[in-house]
């Protein structure tokens, strides 16, 4: 009796196991991760404003839109590639150092887009250039991206006074249903 009992309570664990285990792998979604480098020429501030908060030298807050551009061989979200990114944000330096807040919009050549807010720090090496190292998570996103999760991680270089910026990403993401 004892016996039968025991190899119907284990038939039963294998029968739900096996129940279970196809529609938690169904559920499960693969990360995906893509790293690209945008050159100097393929960003552009599109507009910055600048405001002296006047308690110390040096100390300014500045809105800014960065527009950048994938003319040759735009990284791949998705198996679709990627068109453009549009980047806005709000940062509150003295003399080149300190933090960044951004709101970015990726566009794929499809129309589909994702967005991403990310917290970045800015440190000055001298001359108006900033070195910069950010992260933040995808918020969202539209068409086939409108399950979207993950994280941008950013590093970079910018000139914002001269208008140049160049930044490495790496995004990580898994598309939910």
């Amino acid at each position: 009796m004892i016996r039968a009992t025991m190899l119907t309570v284990s038939s039963l664990g294998l029968f739900c196991m096996a129940v279970a285990l196809p529609v938690g792998g169904a559920l499960a979604q693969e990360k995906q991760q893509v790293s690209f480098k945008l050159s100097a020429e393929n960003s552009k501030y599109t507009q910055q404003h600048v405001i002296d908060v006047g308690d110390v030298s040096g100390h300014q807050v500045r809105i800014f839109e960065i527009h950048r551009t994938y003319p040759n061989n735009a990284p791949m979200i998705n198996g679709v590639k990627l068109k453009e990114t549009w980047n806005r944000g709000l940062t509150d330096y003295t003399d080149g150092n300190g933090p960044n807040i951004g709101y970015s919009v990726f566009v794929l050549e499809n129309g589909d887009k994702f967005f991403a807010r990310t917290n970045t720090l800015a440190q000055s090496t001298g001359s108006g250039k900033l070195i910069t190292s950010g992260a933040g998570p995808i918020t969202g996103g539209t068409g086939k991206l409108a399950g979207i999760q993950g994280m941008i991680r950013t590093s970079g270089t910018a000139e914002p006074k001269a208008g140049v910026v160049e930044t490495q990403y790496e995004i990580e993401y898994s598309i939910g249903k």
